[in-house]
């Protein structure tokens, strides 16, 4: 898929046909990076798999599974929520939605949240699947919704965040940005520190919002945009926001990644690197992937570079996800890989299908779990084939 697709109008449609012949350009597009054979030192087993419903390739849709520590959620584009059990992969529950879903699941406080393309949210019993309520938020959101507290935080397209009362869905408060004539497809999913609501915008701007109010606490201009043209001048942040401690980690297109401080949205650190994906992070280690799909990984307290590798280049590969000694990627012929965190040499390499992968893999405790734009689902775990070590029996051995 061409990051091109990504590139959307808001405002006025004949801008974006006239961008720097984003449509007439007949250069031929280079082909994405061709795999080469590795020998894997770390072995992966599927260890369950389910089909969670239709088709959502080439859509850019936000639909990646959540947890609770209890179950595993997952939606499908055409409308299907369920529920599993992580051990065994056995569906607890389903519930078909009358709607195209284009994020989510949120999870949180019994509850389980996922957006629809025409505009509007619904809130189901994370116990059961029943809906509770629906809400609507008059635009489109490619972000996954956030659960805090007493509120459903959602943010759509077009530069707005609304908070949602999490026991009926009644608006409790909205903040706009102002939005640029060209974006990318596409939203940061906004994060929660402590009290406060954390969300990036296609402005280049990072901002700080209270939970329970919506004052702005902050402004962080991390992604300025730079250039003549409104095509050269897109900034959007509208990947993965990272949170380690009180540090936040963001990077944004044709921009910066960045280290902000929580309490005061300061610039602690920053590099010139460009990303639709955004940045995960661990203690030690920030990861993210460049827009020509270049794996880098960083020092988490000083952004020094650690390693590359350029083996996905083209490849559309997700945010590097940090997963027991390696950072895992997904990529458009429906590959998971991984790598180590250490150096970025490859260690493993496993195919969930042939449909894309374009969200990123999620991590709880020593599983794995990957969704395909083919509505696939799986859940991996790191087998040890190292030999276990055994007790010598004490009386045996003095004897």
């Amino acid at each position: 898929m061409s990051n091109a697709f990504r590139i959307i109008s808001l405002i006025a449609v004949t801008s974006l046909l006239t961008a720097c012949g984003l449509f007439g350009d007949k250069e031929e597009e280079l082909e994405p990076m061709e795999l080469v054979k590795i020998d894997p030192t770390l072995k992966i087993k599927k260890i369950w798999s389910a089909k969670l419903g239709g088709d959502a390739e080439f859509l850019r849709v936000a639909l990646r599974p959540a947890g609770d520590g209890s179950r595993i959620y997952a939606a499908s584009h055409d409308g299907k929520v369920s529920a599993f059990d992580p051990e065994s992969g056995n569906r607890v529950w389903e519930t078909r939605l009358d709607a195209a879903l284009s994020a989510g699941p949120g999870v949180g406080e019994g509850h389980v949240v996922v957006a629809a393309k025409e505009g509007f949210v619904v809130a189901l019993d994370a116990s059961s699947g029943e809906e509770q309520w629906r809400a609507d938020v008059s635009g489109e959101s490619l972000a996954r919704p956030l659960i805090k507290g007493e509120s459903v935080i959602v943010q759509t397209i077009d530069n707005r965040v609304e908070a949602l009362s999490l026991f009926d869905g009644r608006s409790r408060w909205t903040v706009v940005q102002s939005a640029p004539v060209l974006t990318m497809r596409g939203s940061a999913s906004p994060v929660a520190v402590g009290t406060t609501v954390i969300a990036g915008f296609d402005s280049g701007r990072v901002v700080a919002m209270d939970l329970d109010t919506g004052t702005i606490a902050w402004e962080s201009l991390v992604s300025p945009p730079q250039g003549r043209s409104d095509l050269d001048r897109l900034s959007d942040i509208d990947g993965e926001i990272a949170v380690v401690a009180q540090d936040i980690y963001v990077a944004g297109y044709q921009g910066r990644l960045a280290s902000l401080a929580s309490e005061s949205g300061q610039v602690l650190w920053n590099r010139e690197i460009s990303s639709f994906e955004g940045v995960a992070a661990d203690w030690n280690s920030v990861y993210t992937v460049r827009d020509d799909g270049e794996i880098i990984a960083m020092t988490r307290r000083t952004g020094a570079e650690t390693w590359r590798n350029a083996s996905l280049l083209r490849r559309e590969p997700t945010l590097p996800v940090p997963f027991n000694t390696t950072v895992v990627i997904g990529d458009l012929e429906g590959y998971v890989h991984f790598f180590s965190n250490i150096d970025g040499e490859p260690v493993a390499r496993v195919r969930l299908g042939s449909k894309g992968i374009s969200n990123a893999p999620l991590v709880i405790a020593n599983r794995l779990y990957v969704q395909s734009d083919g509505g696939d689902l799986a859940a991996y775990v790191v087998v040890d084939d190292r030999p276990q070590r055994t007790q010598p029996d004490i009386a045996e051995d003095e004897s």
